[in-house]
């Protein structure tokens, strides 16, 4: 699996996570630790990895129906889905923090506050709010170190993956985040502004972004075919049994473009690449795998 998690890392920080900032002059100990909360509600899958970056994922008592990192996620409630939790199930579990993304809040966020709970809704589009979510959620979890110790070590690898890619050849990428299973109906695609668009070109793609829309937009068949890219990353996450598809024979409808004629059509499966959290250096590594493989 292409997303390595390192155990030695994670330990560091969760044995960091576990100890307290140094005092200040304005802040004691015993002041800050009050306000630490210890029964946190994470409803966004990029929101539950940064917790689990920032070694604090023992104190999450609950998470939403799509995450699926760190494993440990398999033995938590399950809240429902992305615009509706279970708010009698929330109400319950007596948390005394719910994080959510911006664009979760306006369906959850006022229900939430008027029951009395604590919440944090964080920008999740672009690689800079990426930065943003680990920051806002380490200041508000008590882990603003191993916040900005996170976020150096992602802007590292991007810097890295960067600097080798700047003067290479630049091939026309398209990313396909969704679509109808086995066929080449209702494509969405990543737009300019949304981080796999900015992922591609650190890894040094052209992201083609052909839509007025700022992060995802639809796209047409025919489209596709005007834009002729050369390499296209299928992100679809895959379905299972009976409806299992072969992504490469779907785009076999597609025969006059450059990325099946070079067989440079990629499926990607894992659900992981799609969130905006420390996992962006692991995407832009694997984006930059298969848009120069003679370099990586």
């Amino acid at each position: 699996m292409f997303l390595q998690r390192a155990a030695s890392l994670a330990l560091i920080l969760a044995v960091a996570c576990s100890v307290s900032p140094p005092t200040n002059q304005e802040t004691t100990r015993t002041e800050r630790d009050r306000h630490v909360p210890e029964r946190i509600i994470s409803l966004s899958p990029s929101v539950t990895e940064i917790i689990s970056g920032l070694g604090a994922f023992q104190r999450v008592v609950a998470v939403c129906q799509f995450c699926d990192f760190p494993p440990e996620v398999k033995v938590l409630p399950r809240l429902g889905g992305w615009q509706n939790p279970k708010l009698e199930q929330v109400m319950e579990l007596r948390p005394n923090l719910v994080i959510m993304t911006e664009a979760q809040a306006p369906f959850v966020q006022k229900q939430l506050q008027m029951l009395g709970i604590q919440t944090l809704a964080v920008p999740a589009l672009s690689i800079e709010h990426a930065f943003a979510a680990i920051k806002a959620i380490g200041n508000a979890v008590g882990c603003a170190d191993q916040a900005q110790f996170l976020i150096a070590q992602t802007k590292a690898t991007l810097d890295e993956i960067g600097s080798r890619t700047k003067r290479l050849p630049r091939p026309r990428v398209l990313c396909v985040v969704g679509r109808v299973p086995g066929t080449l109906l209702d494509l969405y695609v990543a737009t300019k502004g949304s981080f796999l668009e900015q992922l591609i070109g650190i890894a040094g793609g052209e992201a083609l972004s052909p839509t007025n829309q700022t992060g995802y937009g639809k796209m047409s068949k025919e489209a596709v075919m005007s834009l002729n890219p050369e390499v296209i990353i299928d992100m679809v996450p895959g379905a299972e049994g009976r409806l299992t598809e072969d992504p490469l024979q779907v785009w076999r409808q597609l025969p006059e473009i450059k990325a099946m004629q070079n067989g440079r059509i990629f499926p990607i499966k894992e659900t992981s690449v799609l969130h905006p959290s420390q996992f962006i250096a692991d995407t832009c590594r694997r984006f930059a795998k298969i848009i120069h493989p003679e370099i990586f």
